[in-house]
């Protein structure tokens, strides 16, 4: 029989034990992590005091020990402290000896369905690139070379023209050439990988090239676990994140790298296991946002904002991170652009093996 304790802390959303007074009797991990506080700091803490939903939750948690009977609210704006509002769905459920409260960010469903969409177009993405690198790339070497042959003998107005073929056609060379890295990015060399050591090579190498124009702050979380990742694809995730932000950024603006830990997400692996993604990094950017048609296609291959851009730096992003068993998502308004990449700890039985290796 399964122990209830192990159900109770496998809940994938914040849930909240409370008494028939509305305190908080007992709390799981996602909880924990979702308001920031401790099971022991939240003990005999009023609900009400720990949540601000909007409507009021003292008033709905009233109702449903008046009728005895289980309520949702649906789609409603809960803040914690001074954070700003989410948008979550909340269900009281009469529980002795008061209730269980279990709390549903909406944004868990939209980064599900975000990631399944990204993964399916980068596999799409994989196959169009090995057709282009065979069908395309080697005929238009035969094209530059001709263009090139004939330019020594023609005039200068025609020049112009043959000048124009050639140029043309190293720029779809350049486009092949990064189709070709996503579709032969090779499987990740998994190992334990310190984020900070990463965003560290990422920011420097940014800040004496791209991001020269701009600042970049860090808000990092020093007690962040390691995570267990390829440290060469997640230096290009971040340097791509940041060169995104960079290149949208004004002169003086400025860049915000963040780490914490949230364990109120868990995520189904290709093989229907699942797992958290606790660890958390966002790349945050004072730019203008990214338009409104874009925000549902932003990790689709070839879709881009700026007049010359591929579209692939996204989708490759996208790539890894599925590849890596983690989520990424993208929050936009202007003034203010979130990447938010969340990614799984070092597997159980690695870290075991690790630390009897070291002693």
């Amino acid at each position: 029989m399964t122990d209830t304790s192990t159900v109770w802390q496998c809940l994938s959303v914040p849930a909240f034990i409370l008494d028939s007074e509305g305190r908080i009797i007992e709390v799981n991990g996602p909880a924990e992590g979702f308001v920031n506080r401790s099971a022991k700091a939240l003990a005999s803490v009023p609900i009400g005091d720990v949540l601000t939903v909007e409507g009021g939750l003292t008033a709905a948690f009233a109702r449903v020990l008046r009728n005895d009977a289980p309520l949702t609210l649906h789609d409603t704006s809960v803040r914690i402290g001074p954070a700003p509002d989410i948008r979550c769905d909340i269900h009281i459920s009469p529980m002795e000896p008061g209730a269980l409260v279990l709390v549903t960010p909406q944004d868990i469903a939209g980064r599900v369905d975000r990631g399944r969409d990204s993964r399916s177009a980068a596999r799409s993405a994989i196959g169009m690139a090995e057709m282009l690198a065979h069908e395309i790339k080697n005929p238009l070497a035969g094209i530059t070379g001709a263009a090139q042959l004939l330019s020594m003998n023609l005039s200068a107005e025609d020049l112009e023209l043959t000048d124009l073929i050639v140029a043309e056609s190293r720029r779809i060379v350049k486009l092949l050439e990064q189709v070709e890295q996503f579709g032969n990015l090779r499987p990740p060399s998994r190992r334990s990988v310190n984020l900070h050591d990463i965003l560290d090579r990422a920011r420097r190498s940014a800040m004496v090239g791209f991001a020269a124009h701009m600042t970049i702050d860090e808000a990092y979380d020093p007690s962040l676990p390691p995570t267990w990742g390829d440290p060469d694809q997640l230096l290009q995730i971040f340097l791509n994140l940041l060169k995104n932000a960079a290149q949208v950024g004004k002169q003086g603006g400025r860049i915000t790298i963040r780490t914490f830990y949230e364990l109120s997400l868990r995520v189904r692996r290709p093989d229907g296991s699942g797992g958290a993604v606790p660890l958390q990094v966002e790349i945050i950017d004072d730019g203008p946002g990214i338009p409104d048609e874009m925000q549902n296609n932003l990790f689709e291959p070839f879709v881009s904002g700026r007049e010359n851009g591929t579209g692939l730096g996204l989708a490759l992003v996208a790539k890894i991170v599925n590849e890596h068993d983690g989520w990424i998502k993208a929050e936009s308004t202007p003034g203010r652009t979130v990447f938010r990449l969340s990614l799984p700890l070092v597997p159980r039985d690695v870290e075991h093996e690790q630390r009897a290796t070291s002693d």
